[in-house]
C-alpha cells in the first residue's frame, strides 16, 4: 500500500475512519461519515471508500459498521491494553492508600510486565539514601501494590509513627521491625505505629 495513491479526500476519510476506530473499538457507519464531512449522499463516502478498499487501505463488508479494523489501529489497542495507568502518589495517610486528589500528584502509565497485580498499584518517589544496597536510590520511583501479603524480606511502603517510608519488612515471632539497606542507616522499630502499605514489586529511574 503506497500512502502517494490516496486522493486528499481518500486520505481525509480514512484518518475519520481511523480517529474513530480508535476512540470507540468499532467502525463508523455511512451516516456518520457523511454528517461528519457534511455530505448529503452516500455516494461520495461510497465511492472514497471503493477507493480505499481497492488500494488495499481498508477491508470492507456490507454491513452498517462493515470496515474491519485498521493495522493500525490493531496495533495502538494492542499496545493499550499492555499499559496501566498508575498513581504517584504524594503521602500515604494512616488506612493505606487513597485515591483523593490530595494525595494523587500525577499518573504513570506503566508495561502490565512491571505490575504483579495492576489492580491495587500505586507508585511513590523514594527520599534517602537508606535502600541504596537494594538498588533503590533516592529520586526512583517504586511500585507498589497494596494487595499482595506481606512477607519477610519484602521491601515494603509503610507508614511508620506517622511518616511513610521505603524499607526491607522483618518478621521474628511477635517482632516486627524495618531493615535498611545502607549500614549508615538505622533499622527502625516502631515506637507506637506500624502500618504496611504496599509491597514493592518494581523501581523506575528517570535519566
Amino acid at each position: 500500500m503506497d500512502p502517494s495513491t490516496m486522493t486528499k479526500k481518500q486520505e481525509a476519510v480514512l484518518k475519520f475512519i481511523e480517529a474513530y476506530q480508535f476512540k470507540f473499538g468499532k467502525s463508523p457507519t455511512l451516516r456518520e461519515m457523511r454528517e461528519h464531512f457534511g455530505v448529503s449522499s452516500d455516494n461520495s463516502i461510497l465511492k472514497h471508500l471503493k477507493g480505499l478498499s481497492e488500494k488495499g487501505f481498508i477491508k470492507k463488508d456490507d454491513t452498517p459498521r462493515g470496515i474491519g479494523l485498521l493495522s493500525s489501529v490493531k496495533a495502538r489497542l494492542e499496545s493499550a491494553s499492555n499499559m496501566a495507568r498508575i498513581p504517584l502518589l504524594g503521602s500515604i495517610p494512616a488506612g493505606g492508600p487513597v485515591l483523593s486528589e490530595e494525595h494523587v500528584l500525577d499518573y504513570f502509565e506503566v508495561g502490565n510486565d512491571l505490575l504483579k497485580k495492576p489492580q491495587g498499584s500505586f507508585a511513590l518517589k523514594v527520599s534517602g539514601l537508606s535502600m541504596i544496597n537494594a538498588g533503590i536510590l533516592e529520586g526512583d520511583f517504586v511500585i507498589a501494590n497494596q494487595a499482595i501479603p506481606v512477607r519477610d524480606g519484602d521491601i515494603v511502603v509503610a507508614l511508620v509513627d506517622g511518616s511513610n517510608t521505603v524499607k526491607r519488612y522483618r518478621k521474628q515471632g511477635q517482632k516486627v521491625w524495618l531493615e535498611a539497606a545502607n549500614p549508615d542507616y538505622k533499622d527502625i522499630h516502631p515506637d507506637e505505629y506500624l502500618e504496611i502499605q504496599g509491597i514493592v514489586t518494581a523501581v523506575i529511574r528517570m535519566y
